[in-house]
């Protein structure tokens, strides 16, 4: 559960706001690490991958507790209402398992996903690649500039077209 003594960090850009909990380190992949004991590592998306995922459907793991999990290892998949994508291993070490609260309530991982909607734990090091909330934030500058520039170049006409 996050320290009341860590601060959050508030990030707000174009149609996007979050409060990001500032006692986690964010992978360039928008997952977040949480250390709950000295060596065990807490893991769940991040609201900006929450948001572009949709509400949860379904999910699982294919490796099973207690297994050897490598830094970028597939590991599971999630299944949600505007897409699908494979879950991936945020740092190296032994899969603990997946968050048994989603298996009853999913809805968890789409109204708190910074909390009780974590996805899975995991013994190890971490991504050595893994920022604080203010490195974060400039990682989500970076992805809403990439989402925008695509929305932009969608909107313009093609230079070939009739009429040029």
């Amino acid at each position: 559960m996050q320290n009341p003594q860590v601060c959050s960090v508030s990030y707000r850009r174009s149609r996007f706001s979050t409060k990001l909990p500032g006692d986690r380190l964010y992978t360039p992949s928008h997952f977040w690490l949480l250390e709950s004991a000295p060596g065990h590592w807490r893991v769940g998306v991040t609201r900006f991958a929450q948001r572009m995922l949709g509400d949860l459907v379904e999910h699982g793991f294919e490796i099973k507790p207690d297994a050897p999990c490598e830094l970028g290892e597939t590991i599971g998949w999630i299944e949600a209402f505007k897409a699908m994508t494979d879950v991936f291993c945020v740092g190296t070490g032994q899969f603990d398992g997946g968050n048994p609260l989603l298996e009853t309530t999913p809805r968890k991982f789409d109204i708190d996903p910074y909390n009780e909607g974590w996805l899975y734990s995991f013994r190890g090091t971490p991504d050595p690649n893994a920022v604080d909330a203010d490195g974060y934030s400039k990682l989500l500058d970076l992805a809403i500039d990439k989402i925008q520039g695509k929305e932009a170049a969608m909107e313009q006409p093609p230079t070939d077209a009739i009429g040029d």
